[in-house]
């Protein structure tokens, strides 16, 4: 593919509440064997995009430790392959990313030293299956100087979470508004854009002069009536876990059978870092019903409606339902735990009861073990 690719990983925000307090929300488990950006990865290697750059920032360790070997998604080669880049302090500059088009500046010689004509660009917090080159298909057939790749919400509530905008007959776009308290459209940006390499780097180092970080307000939005921007639909499965509430419900979307069939059975795959692990063990008594259990996990209790990820051991008598258990999390008897979502290498003390009866609760015990 005549692409390169840039992941933003670096963003971290409090809708995540603790669950963003020691990893990048890219970072976060998905679907009990996933992280969060082993889908954007999957969507590159799978579209033979060969060469991909991932801007991290906050709390980047556990997803530098995910990222350490390029060959789980088939990245380790001689030409092209995975690059991480931080931000670095240099004579010229002592600032931490300053937004997202500020990250790209940063590592505009990334840019630079490339030959492909055109970059995709994805965050690292989406969770979906998509063939970049269909998207830059479409571009290149509608003379576009950028493409945004976009999708339906159904829900009014969740628009204020997306850019939100408004395409005419030819799929140009008309109107964009980021983050809007309300709209009457529902057609939002799913945060992938497909742009020329040289035209990036023209509107970056442009907005960079003028002292604009943010590449959707001081590109998107500030070049919408000056630029061919148009909007390539898709209608596949899109969700963002920038919130509690939307990465419980995408975990939970996976224990629906169809959902479960087009990320696990349909090609292509979704590829992510294998851990040495036994299967998982239900030992006498466990009963598990409509559930994810991951390797790794000895089940003694009851599990109903719940992904459980890595390594967890759940004690006797004990009733999960309708939660999502994170790695490493040791579960002592007669515990029960309904509607939450508890943080990785947790250790909750027998006899505990944790229900999240106005929503989604987070539960982090103070009982924790050194790691992520």
């Amino acid at each position: 593919m005549r692409a390169i690719g840039i992941i933003l990983a670096g963003g971290n925000n409090n809708r995540m509440r603790e669950l963003s307090d020691k990893r990048a929300i890219a970072a976060m488990p998905i679907g009990g064997s996933y992280r969060a950006i082993d889908f954007a990865l999957s969507n590159m290697t799978n579209s033979h995009i060969q060469k991909v750059a991932v801007l991290t920032q906050f709390n980047s360790r556990s997803l530098h430790e995910h990222l350490s070997s390029s060959k789980w998604w088939n990245f380790g080669r001689k030409q092209g392959g995975l690059y991480t880049f931080t931000p670095t302090m240099t004579k010229e500059n002592g600032f931490w990313y300053q937004g997202t088009a500020d990250a790209i500046y940063q590592n505009i010689e990334f840019l630079k030293n490339s030959h492909e004509p055109y970059v995709v660009i994805a965050s690292g917090d989406g969770v979906y299956k998509i063939d970049y080159a269909k998207v830059l298909e479409f571009h290149i057939a509608k003379r576009a100087d950028i493409t945004v790749v976009c999708t339906s919400c159904e829900d009014p509530a969740e628009v204020e979470r997306f850019g939100v905008l408004r395409m005419n007959e030819d799929c140009r776009i008309e109107e964009f508004e980021e983050k809007p308290m309300v709209s009457q459209y529902h057609t939002i940006s799913t945060g992938i854009y497909v742009i020329r390499r040289r035209q990036l780097i023209e509107m970056i180092e442009r907005a960079n002069q003028d002292g604009r970080h943010d590449f959707v307000k001081d590109i998107l939005i500030r070049y919408k009536n000056l630029k061919r921007i148009y909007g390539y639909k898709i209608d596949s499965y899109w969700n963002n876990i920038s919130t509690v509430e939307a990465y419980y419900k995408t975990n939970m979307d996976f224990l629906k059978p169809d959902i479960r069939r087009y990320f696990f059975k349909q090609a292509p795959a979704i590829k992510t870092k294998i851990d040495d692990l036994p299967p998982a063990k239900y030992n006498a008594g466990a009963k598990v019903t409509n559930s994810l259990v991951s390797s790794g996990c000895i089940i003694n209790g009851t599990v109903e409606n719940s992904v459980i990820f890595k390594n967890v051991y759940v004690g006797n008598n004990c009733v999960i339902k309708n939660s999502v258990i994170l790695n490493d999390v040791y579960l002592g008897d007669n515990t029960h735990i309904e509607n939450c979502v508890v943080e990785s290498r947790d250790t909750i003390k027998a006899n505990s009861y944790y229900c999240g009866e106005n929503g989604v609760k987070v539960v982090v015990e103070e009982h924790t073990r050194i790691g992520i």
